[in-house]
């Protein structure tokens, strides 16, 4: 309480200034005075006060007070409450209603908190269940593709037991033909024998003959002579003739050296068309073979050399079989093939030429040399086989600086080649315009240089590189440049390819891809479907299986230009 006083003079309590008779009563019950520039305080006797109010608010001050009753002498008297001077103060009022609002927004945030929490503990058990329902589906799924894989193994199984147990039972079925056969042949050779001993009593003038003639067309050696052992079948099996022009002769050898030949020792056989000598130890070919023959075989033989006149008066021969014998481009004669006008196809397999034998009639449509030494194309090796349509070299020593840039790339009728198994670490390059079917598997190949096929007319159709050592840089956008229109099978399987190659979205006419069993970690969305083009694939066989690919990452469009999802193998794949 204060009470102003003059400015003259002025007094300092507590760093508060005080004017000159200024009276402050600085707690209850003690007054102060300024008076000339001191301050003087006095302690005076305060009345006993009560609250009026019934129920006082804790921690407040009781707003309206009277004096005891034993300190005035007078009874209580009611306080009017209107008074100004015992009125609650507004600041107290406005303070309850802070107070009160604060108590009310501190209550609502405490609801809101209250149902937030309670917001996030339903949505947390809506996501906990939410997990448990697809952590469940995963598991029935991965169950039901466990199931499926066993049963697809156990189909897997039981198709290869079938197809073993229908092979164990075309093999036995063949074995007793087989067993049938050569019961009815040497029962026929029997009875042959027989009848040739016959007609050798009723006729002496025949018993210094080196053959005997039966029939008039069919002849044999006569049986066992001296220098044979006695349980020796004869050299010549001979099958009786049903029409002319379909006789068979099939030779076999009983394990001595066997006799040569005679001279002039066919001439009776007028409509003889194929001979067969597989497995003898001729040394070289039999001379004066009936000009009737069309067919000839002499695989797995000892022959040495091929002489100028070999095949002399053979001008209806169409298919010749040399395999497995001694041959080279040094004892083969090259004047030895220009009397086979006929000839179209012949074998020279696993024999040992370094080079294509030169001499080959221009006739020739197919020719087989695998398993051979060949290191060496050179640029006349088919001058004068231009019709030729069909060349297999596989298992030789060829690599892609062996082929002469014009060995071949002219010709306009060769469609087939087969290099598998060879020296090649690219695509060879000058490969014929006409190519339509191309094996490379089994190589060394680690790149395919681009445009390699862009100069084949129409375009190359069969394309096989499987096993090799294709991996991701190995193919150029431009690889398959020239194919896009008419590639139908591709195999590129058994590789180290790690994405599917660019260009197979391309190709519109593909049938058959085989990427399987290579190292791909994933499938674009348009690897194997062209966005850009709304039709349907050709494909029939997509085999992407033993890769190292997640199934639940392939994009869901991926396929969706293929027909039928059956069409693609994607199981099983390898661990990572």
């Amino acid at each position: 309480m204060f009470l102003k006083g003059s400015k003259s003079e002025h007094c300092v309590f507590r760093g508060i200034t005080m004017y000159d008779k200024t009276v402050w009563s600085p707690k209850p019950c003690v007054n102060c005075l300024c008076s000339s520039g001191e301050v003087v305080c006095d302690r005076i006797l305060c009345p006993t006060l009560w609250c009026q109010l019934k129920f006082q608010p804790i921690g407040e001050c009781c707003p309206i007070f009277v004096d005891a009753p034993d300190f005035s002498g007078d009874p209580p008297s009611p306080i009017d409450l209107g008074d100004p001077y015992i009125e609650i103060s507004q600041s107290q009022r406005d303070k309850k209603e802070r107070l009160k609002k604060d108590e009310e927004e501190w209550i609502r945030k405490k609801d809101a908190e209250r149902k937030h929490r309670k917001k996030q503990k339903k949505e947390e058990a809506e996501r906990q269940r939410k997990l448990k329902e697809a952590k469940e589906a995963r598991e029935k799924e991965e169950k039901l593709r466990r199931l499926q894989e066993e049963e697809e193994e156990k189909a897997a199984a039981e198709e290869r037991k079938r197809r073993m147990e229908e092979q164990r039972r075309v093999e036995e079925d063949r074995a007793h033909r087989l067993e049938m056969e050569q019961r009815e042949m040497m029962r026929a050779l029997e009875e042959a024998a027989e009848r040739a001993q016959e007609g050798l009593r009723r006729d002496e003038a025949t018993e210094d003959e080196d053959m005997v003639w039966l029939r008039g067309d069919v002849y044999q050696m006569p049986p066992v002579p001296p220098t044979r052992a006695a349980n020796s079948p004869p050299l010549l099996a001979l099958q009786e003739p049903t029409e002319p022009g379909e006789e068979e002769i099939k030779p076999s050898l009983g394990g001595s050296d066997p006799p040569k030949p005679p001279r002039n020792s066919h001439p009776g056989l007028k409509f003889l068309s194929r001979l067969y000598m597989d497995g003898n130890l001729l040394e070289q070919i039999p001379s004066e073979l009936p000009s009737t023959l069309q067919e000839l075989k002499i695989n797995e033989n000892n022959l040495k050399e091929i002489e100028e006149n070999s095949f002399e008066g053979l001008s209806s021969l169409v298919t010749l079989e040399m395999e497995g014998n001694l041959l080279s481009e040094g004892n083969v004669n090259p004047q030895a093939f220009t009397p086979l006008k006929e000839l179209t196809y012949i074998r020279l397999g696993r024999n040992h030429f370094r080079t294509i034998p030169q001499g080959l009639p221009a006739s020739l449509l197919e020719l087989y040399l695998e398993n051979n030494l060949i290191e060496e194309i050179s640029e006349t090796a088919f001058n004068h086989t231009t019709n030729i349509n069909v060349v297999v070299l596989r298992h030789n020593k060829l690599d892609e600086s062996s082929i002469a840039p014009l060995a071949w790339i002219n010709h306009r009728n060769l469609e087939s080649v087969d290099l598998s198994h060879n020296n090649f670490h690219l695509v060879p390059s000058f490969l014929p315009k006409s190519l339509v079917h191309l094996v490379l598997a089994g190589n060394q190949i680690e790149r395919i240089p681009g445009y390699v096929f862009a100069h084949m007319e129409p375009g190359l159709e069969y394309l096989y590189l499987s096993y090799n050592k294709l991996d991701g840089d190995a193919i150029e956008p431009e690889s398959f440049f020239g194919t896009f229109n008419t590639m139908t099978e591709l195999c590129l399987d058994h590789n180290q390819l790690t994405s599917i190659p660019m260009g197979i979205n391309e190709m519109t006419a593909l049938h058959f891809l085989r990427l399987n069993n290579n190292k791909i970690r994933h499938i674009s969305e348009d690897a194997i479907c062209d966005p850009l083009n709304e039709d349907d694939s050709h494909l029939v066989a997509l085999r992407l299986e033993n890769n190292f690919l997640d199934l639940r990452k392939i994009p869901p469009t991926a396929f969706s230009c293929v027909r039928s999802y059956s069409s693609v193998v994607l199981k099983p794949q390898r661990i990572k």
